[in-house]
């Protein structure tokens, strides 16, 4: 086994993982609409419900291991360019979410190997990530500029998920076989949608941040259904949204098994 295999590895592991915390995040939101107990919340919130399970601390430990393969796997894709995005503006584009990407789950696993060792929920909140993240590139030179990037990334790979669904671009990632494709393509392309304007949504709230100066107009996918509760047929939408991200985690854990993986 050379260090490739090792990355293939840790990259299946990490597309399970993210798919884990997608399942939770769309199954504590619909739970949540038909008053049954769930929550909605983003990332962090769902790692935080594993804390409510038997043997937490192994699952929280197995998540992290997953988070930390992904975001290695992330900056991989980002850096060494392996699904040849190539550099025009929008392969620039896609990349820079990619390496988002890495950032983002970085600090997820971070924020549940803080979970472990506290074995209680965190002070601070399950989704004040965007906040702080918005915050702290504030505080550097060109601090605006900086949170606008993201913004513009992040809804910028929410459009490349619309045009990937779409076209069906991932197939060409898959090796999946023919009946599979039946009944996951039409999933994977909702899930895609879904996933693609909350990242849009997402994006522009950290835009707002940059142009109003304040780090606490950002913020994650609770913000998101926060924001959507707001709007008339507020159940509706959040019913659209908790299902296409419970889609995108199947969609997700099908690219653990069935993506094609080159380092």
């Amino acid at each position: 086994m050379d260090y490739r295999d090792v990355i293939r590895i840790l990259a299946r592991a990490g597309y399970g993982a993210r798919g884990i915390v997608y399942l939770l995040v769309g199954g504590l939101a619909a739970l949540a609409v038909a008053g049954q107990g769930g929550q909605t919340t983003g990332s962090r919130g769902a790692l935080e419900r594993i804390l409510e399970t038997p043997w937490s601390d192994v699952l929280l430990g197995t998540m992290i291991v997953g988070l930390l393969g992904f975001a290695l796997w992330r900056a991989i894709q980002a850096i060494k360019d392996t699904d040849h995005h190539g550099t025009t503006a929008r392969g620039i584009l896609i990349r820079s979410g990619l390496f988002i990407s890495f950032i983002s789950h970085g600090m997820l696993a971070v924020f549940a190997v803080g979970l472990i060792f506290t074995l209680g929920r965190s002070s601070d909140g399950p989704d004040a990530g965007a906040a702080d993240v918005a915050t702290w590139l504030m505080s550097q030179s060109f601090g605006r500029w900086l949170v606008a990037g993201v913004g513009v990334a992040l809804a910028g790979a929410g459009v490349a998920h619309e045009i990937k669904a779409w076209k069906t671009q991932f197939d060409r990632h898959f090796n999946m076989p023919t009946r599979v494709k039946y009944w996951a393509y039409p999933i994977c392309r909702f899930g895609l949608v879904i996933r693609g304007l909350v990242f849009v949504i997402v994006g522009t709230f950290f835009i707002m941040a940059a142009y109003q100066l304040d780090p606490d107009e950002a913020g994650g996918v609770a913000e998101v259904f926060t924001m959507l509760s707001s709007q008339a047929f507020g159940q509706s939408l959040l019913v659209l949204v908790a299902s296409g991200l419970f889609a995108f985690g199947i969609y997700s854990l099908l690219e653990a098994v069935y993506r094609r993986i080159e380092p």
